[in-house]
């Protein structure tokens, strides 16, 4: 045999191993529930940015929160409402936090009421900060549970003169409490602290999304990941011009 038949022969070898390794049957290695558990957590750390659930936009009645000519300090700022804009908000808690950002204003007080359907459950009067900045106020204890698979309609009016009432600057919203799923709160439970506001997001949960963002803020503020997460969260619903106020205060002081 010369050399041109020994590499003619030489080279069909892995030819036909490819043949007749092409022609067995395939194995198929189905992933283990580790694997794709792994992969759904991955598919929950998408982005910061806030996905709406699915929900229909609630009616609402309020005016919204156009600025009365002696009632702002500050002529290019208005009292605004941390919410995306179709106004309603998920939550799972029984009693959640809500977040307003309160220009300066001549009085210094708030009124709060939490509406089902007509009736009023619960209302209060709370003081303001002197200065403005991002607020919170977390229904007490004594103030009746959100049921789950319920919308509530909020309301939060300033009372821009102590002499005429009858200039208000009101905003409204709603919130609807919900469960969640066993397999969202096995993800939740084993969330990194830090990515706990980008599960809440990608789920549509927005009022946990916010607080546990607030929260963060206040206990590293200068934490530049925290920030980041904040004004990712706050410019996916178009509250761009709220990124930068500052956190000053959760409503605790009530005068009723």
């Amino acid at each position: 045999m010369n050399w041109i038949q020994k590499f003619v022969n030489f080279s069909a070898f892995p030819i036909s191993l490819v043949l007749i390794i092409s022609s067995l049957p395939r194995i198929v290695i189905a992933e283990s529930p580790i694997a794709l558990k792994f992969q759904r957590f991955q598919s929950w750390q998408i982005s910061q940015k806030f996905i709406p659930p699915n929900r229909k936009a609630p009616q609402t009645t309020a005016g919204g929160a156009s600025r009365g000519g002696s009632c702002f300090l500050a002529s290019k700022e208005t009292l605004t409402p941390l919410m995306p804009p179709n106004k309603l908000g998920l939550t799972f808690a029984e009693r959640p936090t809500f977040y307003w950002f309160v220009p300066q204003i001549q009085v210094q007080t708030a009124h709060f009421s939490l509406l089902d359907g007509e009736d009023i459950i619960y209302e209060t009067t709370f003081k303001l900060p002197k200065q403005s900045g991002i607020i919170g106020f977390t229904l007490p204890a004594k103030a009746p549970s959100l049921k789950v698979g319920k919308q509530y309609h909020w309301y939060m009016v300033n009372a821009c003169n102590s002499e005429e009432l009858a200039e208000e600057i009101n905003v409204d919203g709603w919130v609807e409490r919900i469960q969640p799923t066993p397999d969202l709160s096995k993800l939740i439970a084993r969330t990194n602290p830090k990515q706990l506001s980008q599960v809440y997001a990608t789920a549509g949960i927005w009022y946990e999304a916010v607080d546990t963002l607030v929260q963060q803020r206040l206990a590293n503020p200068s934490d530049r990941t925290i920030m980041t997460n904040w004004q990712a969260l706050l410019e996916s619903v178009g509250l761009k011009n709220l990124v930068s106020k500052p956190l000053v205060n959760i409503c605790n002081d009530k005068i009723e």
